[in-house]
């Protein structure tokens, strides 16, 4: 009798850290329109987002720093700082490469093959979102 509460006790403590283990956005996610792709990996106790891919490879012609206008986006940062904010999100920075803008975001995993990626403005009363899919 021992025996099998321990049992169930062990088989219940591996499902929750499956459970936990899938809801990790760790990986690579492909941008809503298709033409990028971000690799989310864990980085200074939270999580950030670097460009690993893009269907037509661009520079960083918008950004506010002249100096990094030249760079290619492949291998910049759009997402740091992502802290956990409760179960399956976090709250940290998105950089648009699009505008230039840095903006206060939130990302959420909805499942374990779908990201929701909201920015926002004006402390959050103005947020656009869009939803990125898991890719190998």
């Amino acid at each position: 009798m021992i025996k099998a509460v321990i049992a169930g006790a062990f088989a219940l403590g591996l499902m929750t850290v499956t459970s936990a283990a899938a809801a990790s956005p760790d990986g690579k996610w492909l941008t809503e329109s298709g033409k990028t792709q971000v690799q989310i990996a864990p980085c200074g106790g939270n999580l950030c987002g670097t460009i690993v891919w893009q269907k037509t490879p661009m520079k960083d012609e918008k950004n506010p720093v002249a100096g990094k206008r030249s760079r290619d986006l492949v291998g910049t940062q759009m997402l740091y700082g992502l802290a956990p904010e409760g179960n399956n999100a976090w709250k940290g920075k998105l950089y648009n490469f699009e505008n230039g803008k840095t903006y206060t975001g939130k990302m959420e995993l909805t499942d374990t093959n779908t990201l929701k990626l909201s920015g926002c403005i004006l402390g959050g009363a103005i947020c656009k979102s869009q939803t990125w899919r898991r890719t190998k």
